[in-house]
């Protein structure tokens, strides 16, 4: 048992994935925990999880920078990014990071039968890049190496373009004040310690209206009022984009968004970024500021592995994060796998 930032986890020596997948809090394991036994024992009333969804709502946003009535609940970011890209008009020039997480750029690309064009940069050259295009589709924190998008200057440079930002890779760690973004996406299940199978997607007032393809009941102005029959009477709101919950996930993410949420995000930024800087100092790197260490080193995975190191195998690198969790003790146990050449 690992005891931070006032949360109890039950994580490993080594547990250097989060990335991949986050750890949750004790309280979080013990919420999903009971709603299971719920479940399990016919206690459960479809109403009785919309506190969960309306807490975890608060929280994503809270923690991107906006405000909830801007936020629409779904499952995953391919579903949502799908949204944005689906409603685009044909033509559309969209832009993209080269060798960004495909859930970011897959959604627009399988639009180009109709007309939208898709075209990838270096991260580094996304901002001057930016004016040439209707839309910019980035990740906020980069899923292969941990690459950090210069928001400053994508900001300043997309005064007539739209911008979509995947916050997955950051939200969590990362103090953000993303409310400047047309749409801002974000999955729980890295950094955010909830279960798989909740995600939001945050809308800005100016951004253009999407088509609500995936259009339910959930997402009903009076949800108890549109479980049948026409006539079509979405939420006037951002709400009206909801997808209908998976209700375990909301569960857990209402517990550990609402943890992450009340914390300190500059202090979680400096015990994630000073771990993952002490680990590149280690290895002669120099500091890059993420959460996120890449390395190249021949049979890194493997050597990381038999010294019960968790980490990811992803383009020829191990990716190695560092979280809440996370302490000096996993830093050397890393440092002297990846030295022993």
């Amino acid at each position: 048992m690992r005891e931070a930032f006032g949360a109890v986890f039950d994580v490993p020596a080594g547990y250097l994935n989060t990335a991949s997948i986050g750890v949750p809090p004790e309280d979080t394991v013990r919420a999903v925990t009971e709603a299971v036994a719920r479940w399990g024992s016919g206690g459960d009333s479809a109403e009785g999880f919309d506190p969960a969804v309306a807490a975890a709502r608060d929280a994503f946003a809270r923690l991107v920078g906006t405000t909830a009535d801007r936020v629409a609940i779904g499952t995953t970011v391919s579903q949502l990014v799908g949204l944005v890209a689906a409603s685009l008009p044909a033509g559309t020039r969209v832009l993209v990071a080269r060798q960004d997480f495909t859930s970011v750029s897959f959604p627009f690309a399988a639009q180009q039968d109709r007309g939208v064009q898709v075209t990838e940069v270096d991260l580094d050259e996304l901002p001057e890049q930016a004016a040439h295009h209707d839309v910019v589709a980035v990740s906020v924190v980069q899923s292969l190496d941990g690459r950090v998008v210069d928001l400053d200057a994508l900001r300043e440079a997309s005064a007539n373009t739209l911008v979509l930002l995947d916050a997955t890779q950051a939200v969590g760690w990362m103090p953000l004040r993303l409310d400047w973004a047309h749409w801002v996406v974000g999955t729980a299940y890295k950094w955010l310690l909830a279960p798989r199978g909740a995600a939001w997607l945050a809308v800005h007032p100016d951004a253009p209206r999407l088509r609500p393809n995936h259009a339910n009941w959930y997402a009903g102005e009076d949800r108890w009022d549109t479980v049948y029959g026409l006539p079509l009477r979405l939420a006037s709101s951002t709400r009206g984009l909801d997808l209908s919950p998976a209700w375990l996930a909301q569960v857990g993410a209402a517990v550990s968004l609402g943890r992450l949420a009340e914390l300190d995000m500059a202090e979680v930024a400096r015990h994630c970024t000073g771990l993952a800087d002490a680990l590149r100092a280690e290895l002669g790197l120099a500091p890059a500021g993420s959460a996120i260490v890449s390395v190249e080193v021949p049979g890194a995975v493997a050597k990381l592995t038999a010294a019960g190191v968790r980490c990811a195998a992803r383009a020829g690198r191990a990716r190695m994060s560092f979280h809440l969790y996370n302490t000096v003790a996993d830093v050397e146990l890393a440092a002297r796998a990846l030295r022993d050449r």
